[in-house]
């Protein structure tokens, strides 16, 4: 996607092994690129969110499997390998990208018996699995674009989102923006309400410099204000990304996701999530068993942005000495889901389509 009139990825291999990436915590505010020279500093940018978003961490978590294997000294080749497998695993519980993107990486580096290669076949695996998420992206768009219609007289079709699930998410295009760019670049009448997503904001902060970028119309929209919004007929479409999902079709997404599920129940608007096939997680049978993320309470208490002199600083925005809770996903029952769009097309939330998803 463009950024100043230059096409960008989300993260992409740099010079001397290591790995370059967008610095989300500076956006909108600030466009800077970080550099994580080893593996290490590429876990350490995912858990600290300067790179988030279930395809994005799992392409920087690829990335920096490769790393550790570029790094790995002669003696103990493998023993440091599967270390930083584990090491970059801690970063973050809940997104099942992650793991899956360093188990294959692993595993692909796995079938070659001198050191060397291993290492490169780790770095050919983990950018197939960047370009890989980058086409499933752009499949779920053309597939999600079909649920969004040209309406009588030109008006406009809105879509309502939660968080960020835009191509600043994923390596490119996104999972539950990328229908809304398939049908902006084909021309229909679109507009974006972009949840606001307390604590972090990545809806105001993140998908609206995404829209905006990108030419779409959108509103940001307060957490506390979509049921009223739903409840006036606003919204004719609500897409939510995933971080995992269970084989029964629960879904943990961002914290925030399921009430506006329950809210998207009551006034009858359809409410989809969109994934590739890489955020499904076979081995949970359930929701109840997908960890839930508890964050730190200084992401609740603080906020950033810039002062009048144009300087980025970090303020207090709650009552001093009030403690906060910070839990950073929640759990949406299947029964709250119309559909998730995957990139083989869209497919009901039941064990039975999941399933038949990997035949």
């Amino acid at each position: 996607m463009k950024v100043q009139g230059k096409d960008y990825r989300t993260v992409w291999p740099g010079a001397h092994h290591s790995v370059d990436m967008i610095d989300q915590t500076k956006l909108p505010f600030e466009f800077v690129i970080h550099n994580c020279p080893t593996h290490k500093e590429t876990r350490e940018a995912i858990r600290t969110m300067i790179i988030r978003g279930a395809g994005a961490i799992g392409a920087a978590a690829g990335y920096a499997m490769a790393q550790a294997f570029a790094e790995a000294p002669g003696i103990n080749f493998w023993r440091y390998a599967e270390e930083a497998r584990g090491y970059i695993d801690s970063a973050r519980p809940t997104a099942q990208n992650l793991f899956w993107a360093t188990n294959r990486v692993f595993e692909a580096a796995t079938i070659a018996n001198r050191n060397n290669i291993a290492a490169n076949i780790a770095m050919m695996e983990a950018q197939k699995i960047a370009d890989e998420d980058s086409e499933w992206c752009h499949q779920i768009g053309i597939h999600g674009n079909s649920r969004i219609e040209r309406k009588p007289n030109g008006a406009s079709f809105n879509i309502g989102t939660h968080c960020n699930a835009g191509w600043l998410a994923f390596s490119n295009w996104g999972s539950a923006l990328s229908p809304a760019y398939v049908a902006h670049r084909e021309g229909k009448n679109i507009t974006v309400y972009c949840d606001e997503t307390r604590p972090r904001s990545q809806g105001a902060r993140l998908t609206a410099w995404e829209l905006q970028n990108e030419g779409v119309p959108h509103f940001i929209v307060p957490d506390n204000a979509v049921a009223y919004i739903m409840s006036k007929g606003v919204l004719d479409l609500f897409i939510v990304g995933a971080d995992r999902i269970a084989r029964n079709g629960d879904v943990a997404n961002k914290i925030g996701t399921l009430e506006k599920a329950i809210v998207a129940a009551r006034y009858h608007v359809p409410f989809y999530v969109a994934a590739p096939t890489s955020t499904f997680d076979l081995n949970c049978p359930t929701g109840e068993k997908i960890p839930i993320e508890q964050r730190t309470q200084e992401e609740v208490l603080f906020q950033t942005g810039p002062n009048r002199a144009g300087q980025i600083e970090e303020i207090l925005v709650c009552n001093r000495g009030s403690p906060a809770i910070n839990p950073a996903f929640d759990v949406t029952p299947a029964e709250l889901i119309t559909g998730i769009i995957t990139p083989k097309g869209i497919i009901k939330p039941t064990e039975a389509e999941i399933l038949g998803l990997f035949r």
